[in-house]
């Protein structure tokens, strides 16, 4: 313990100060960032709740995608320009990259216009997957993708990854269409998505708002969302 150097009698006590939870957690340094920020977490409370209806849910998608998204992008590059401001010339940074950000239909939609909201510049992709409910397999229906430059960071928005299945799909369809610099954003995902993606594709990362519990017997993250594309576009 340190004390203020007062006099012998009353010494005050130093109490250190503690270091406060980082806005992301790491696990096991695996391809994956939990975002832990109390912002993200008070409106994950929210968007869980059953009694949100599709409006507020729509916000609060677009709300947690930017704070994820803001993670995602953190690395992106930057360069130096001019900037003449009211009085003085200022140095400043701008993006320099190419972003490329790739919703995978129908749900992804519902967090488009958050990334967009980051980076306006970005062009953006589709690619259209539905779950077959016996297999639990994902089936592509539909795929438009901007052309690849060599240095495009493509960021695919999805609400969930949850049996990694259409997120492994949307990595195999953007590698085979040229990509080489792919990031996954998403509000919810569990363990076994998370394993699935990085066994498939170690070098993506995904960026999510939480890792939650576990997979039910019928392929759906606990305790999750529910079926985000139906909360999301009211169709429940």
């Amino acid at each position: 313990m340190l004390y203020l150097p007062q006099n012998d009698k009353h010494k005050t006590p130093i109490i250190p100060a503690t270091r406060p939870e980082p806005a992301f957690r790491e696990r096991d340094q695996a391809m994956h960032e939990e975002v832990r920020h109390p912002c993200v977490q008070h409106k994950l409370s929210l968007i869980r709740d059953s009694e949100t209806g599709h409006k507020r849910f729509r916000e609060l998608a677009t709300e947690i995608t930017m704070f994820v998204a803001y993670e995602a992008l953190k690395e992106v590059r930057i360069e130096e320009i001019d900037v003449q401001t009211p009085l003085a010339l200022a140095k400043c940074r701008r993006i320099a990259e190419d972003v490329v950000v790739v919703p995978i239909l129908r749900a992804g939609i519902g967090m488009l216009e958050g990334i967009l909201g980051l980076v306006p510049t970005a062009r953006v992709g589709f690619l259209g997957m539905y779950r077959d409910e016996e297999t639990a397999r994902p089936v592509a229906y539909y795929e438009r993708v901007p052309h690849q430059t060599s240095t495009a960071l493509n960021v695919i928005v999805d609400p969930m990854v949850a049996t990694g299945g259409s997120t492994v799909a949307a990595i195999d369809a953007l590698k085979k269409a040229g990509a080489t610099n792919i990031v996954v954003v998403c509000i919810v995902t569990c363990p076994e998505g998370l394993a699935a993606v990085e066994k498939a594709h170690p070098d993506v990362r995904v960026y999510t708002a939480s890792i939650d519990s576990h997979l039910n017997d019928v392929k759906y993250i606990v305790p999750g969302l529910g079926d985000a594309g139906d909360r999301l576009f009211g169709t429940t």
